[in-house]
């Protein structure tokens, strides 16, 4: 497998210069051009009206016109000399990054090699020799090569904890080898995640594929994800703890479509939402606990969407709703825990239009601020069963 180059890299089998006799002429015109725009501005600023004429020139004048006919042909030899020193530079920073290019290249395919040897100790080291490799790409889609690879090995079929053959002590070898690989790639990710934009170092802004990926553990804790693609959509968080508390979204999308939370606890703790897209439109919460404890939704968009919580808990207790669109249009209440104890509703647009609630609990009974648009039935209708709503909404209700 090779790392994939930007298609207009790939096109170009050398250097595109134009001919120097052409750059030598556009320079040489460009000069003409200056020196006849500082000569014309002189001239204006010395209100000056015509040329005295001179029949005879003494020596020193002369000398002066030799002096200048010499200046002109030095001027034109350095305009030469910077022409031709420009081209030495283009052409050899284009033979550098080629060298670099083959080089890195080199190295990926026996990265790449690595990963797909039976020895857990093997692969470990193909997974540190790619984020090295990513970190030290000469181009940004070399790096976006590195990181796909990394997601697709996440993405390969991976048989989880539960599912083991009962009293198979080498099957469960295997998946604890296996398992450490795999959480090797997230810390790798998250480490990368933490650094800030401007380090040469960081991975913000690019593009994360953890498509269909089962999680049974992982920390992304105080990641930041602000700008790319982030693509978690049918992944499955079926036990252990999956740590995203203190992450920042203020860029970007990250989409949790489709996704399943069926056991463990996925920590979404003090994370801020202050930007970008994030979409748990379909997701279903049937299991374990979800925990938005104290998150802020300052900015951006949050889509629950139609998502299903028939099970488990998921907890916005003391959660910020300030400035974020978050909707929870179509959203289906079956059963569970939902909690908003404590959280506060003091901007934004928080929305319960179409959301169904036939079962479990979604309690309101401590939450400040105005209630969000769509959760209040019409005056006269009853409570759905489950709806606990705070005493000053309920009085206006």
């Amino acid at each position: 497998m090779s790392p994939r180059l930007p298609r207009r890299q790939a096109e170009r089998r050398g250097l595109s210069l134009w001919p120097v006799g052409i750059v030598l002429l556009l320079a040489f015109t460009a000069a003409v051009l200056v020196a006849s725009a500082v000569f014309y501005a002189g001239w204006g600023l010395l209100d000056a009206h015509e040329l005295k004429p001179e029949r005879r020139i003494d020596s020193k004048t002369l000398f002066d016109l030799v002096k200048l006919a010499f200046g002109v042909v030095a001027g034109a030899g350095a305009l030469v000399a910077l022409v031709v020193a420009y081209r030495r530079q283009r052409v050899d920073e284009d033979g550098a990054l080629r060298d670099a290019t083959r080089l890195h290249t080199e190295r990926f395919t026996t990265a790449v090699s690595q990963l797909g040897e039976e020895s857990a100790a093997v692969r470990l080291g193909g997974v540190h020799a790619l984020a090295g490799l990513a970190d030290d790409a000469p181009t940004r889609e070399l790096r976006q090569t590195c990181i796909d690879v990394l997601c697709a090995y996440l993405r390969l079929p991976y048989t989880a904890e539960a599912d083991l053959p009962e009293n198979d002590a080498e099957a469960r070898h295997d998946y604890l080898a296996l398992r450490e690989v795999r959480h090797t790639v997230i810390r790798l990710i998250r480490d990368h995640l933490r650094l800030p934009l401007q380090h040469h170092h960081s991975w913000q802004g690019h593009d994360f594929d953890f498509t269909s990926v089962t999680f049974d553990g992982g920390d992304l804790s105080q990641t930041v994800f602000s700008g790319g693609t982030v693509h978690f959509i049918g992944a499955t968080f079926a036990s252990s703890n999956v740590d995203f508390s203190g992450a920042t979204f203020s860029g970007g999308t990250v989409h949790f479509g489709g996704a399943t939370f069926t056991g463990g606890w996925v920590d979404f703790r003090v994370a801020t939402f202050s930007g970008g897209t994030i979409f748990f439109g379909g997701a279903a919460f049937s299991g374990g606990t979800v925990d938005f404890t104290g998150a802020t939704f300052s900015g951006g968009t949050v889509y629950f969407v139609e998502a299903a919580f028939s099970g488990g808990r998921v907890d916005f207790g003391a959660a910020a709703f300030s400035g974020s669109m978050v909707s929870f249009i179509g959203a289906e209440f079956s059963s569970g825990r939902v909690n908003f104890n404590a959280a506060t509703f003091s901007g934004g647009r928080v929305r319960f239009d179409g959301a169904t609630f036939s079962g479990g609990t979604i309690d309101f009974t401590r939450a400040l601020g105005p209630a969000p648009h769509g959760l209040i039935p019409a005056a006269g209708s009853p409570l759905p069963g489950g709806l606990a709503l705070a005493a000053a909404w309920r009085a206006g209700h």
